[in-house]
């Protein structure tokens, strides 16, 4: 079994550089053909992904955060190589939705174990795992993006709180292939898998292996019931308030003006957006 390990050191504030030694025995005990990867940025994360997977790899073993975990979905995505996700970032979303861990990748390559799993795709654009959202959330990772700091978790719920204080509601549209919607809305989030925001279940009910996808819209709301909300959301109660609309699709478009799209935590582009379910498009070691 041919495997590549890319390591993302930088992921979780340094974690996934000071266990990748650990990581590296663990799959040498399983296989002597171990090929490192060590990416220190962005590209270099996507370059090496792809670099695996043309190369021929069995299992592509990603050691990083949920921006790991996305570009790695790209490259192995429709491919032969199966993906094996050992969480080391800050979100570890991706890896929370599939209960992946360095013990459990373990015990799977061990037993040739692997399951074939729904992915999300933006039409001409990019894959993705877990969830897609636009407005409030994304507005969220914009700012969190341009700050500085704190570094961690921390810089997201700075910038959650200047989110709110600003908060807006805008006209929104989305179709499915059952209903056409035209509302003022505070956010969006289309779900391959429930969590997003570091295990926050968005879309609390969204299986990878129905064929569907899961849209969870928050309508026009004011700061106070936003702020009531959040601790629902968290808890993945905010289905049953009235102001939140679910639906179920296997493809759908979403249409509105200064709305921008963040894939698995990534930047995607400003809608509109067209969204399809790719049934079994993944390959997982799980």
């Amino acid at each position: 079994m041919r495997i590549a390990l890319l390591v993302c050191p930088a992921s979780g504030l340094g974690a996934a550089g000071r266990v990748a030694g650990t990581v590296a025995a663990c799959l040498r005990q399983i296989s002597p053909d171990v090929q490192p990867f060590v990416a220190r940025d962005a590209e270099g994360t996507a370059r090496f992904a792809h670099e695996a997977v043309t190369g021929g790899a069995d299992v592509l073993a990603v050691l990083g955060g949920d921006g790991a975990a996305h570009a790695a979905v790209q490259a192995c995505a429709g491919s032969q190589t199966a993906l094996a996700i050992i969480p080391a970032g800050t979100g570890n979303d991706f890896a929370r939705a599939f209960s992946l861990s360095l013990d459990g990748v373990d015990e799977a390559l061990r037993q040739g174990s692997r399951r074939q799993v729904d992915l999300g795709r933006v039409r001409g654009g990019a894959w993705f795992g877990t969830v897609l959202c636009a407005g409030f959330d994304s507005r969220v990772n914009e700012r969190a993006n341009q700050l500085r700091w704190p570094r961690g978790p921390r810089r997201y719920d700075l910038a959650v709180l200047a989110e709110i204080a600003q908060l807006r509601a805008d006209p929104l549209v989305v179709r499915t292939e059952h209903e056409s919607l035209e509302l003022d809305a505070t956010l969006i989030a289309v779900g391959n898998t429930p969590y997003y925001g570091g295990g926050i279940p968005v879309c609390p009910d969204a299986d990878p292996a129905d064929g569907l996808l899961d849209v969870t819209i928050a309508r026009r709301v004011g700061r106070g019931q936003l702020v009531r909300i959040l601790p629902q959301l968290r808890a993945g109660r905010h289905t049953d308030h009235p102001a939140v609309t679910t639906l179920r699709a296997r493809s759908l478009t979403i249409e509105g003006n200064d709305w921008v799209g963040y894939a698995d935590g990534e930047r995607q582009r400003e809608l509109p957006l067209h969204l399809d379910c790719v049934p079994n498009a993944l390959t997982l070691v799980a």
